[in-house]
């Protein structure tokens, strides 16, 4: 029983950070889009 809920919360520690990341990067984008010279 402890193996299983170990298992879903590395799972969901692992879901979490790849979700994170993601959003980070796409923050990313949008700034480099806003800021990025009109030409």
């Amino acid at each position: 029983m402890k193996k299983i809920i170990a298992l879903v919360a590395v799972a969901g520690a692992v879901l979490f950070f790849v979700k994170r990341s993601r959003s980070t990067k796409a923050d990313a984008d949008l700034w480099r889009e806003a800021t990025a010279p009109t030409d």
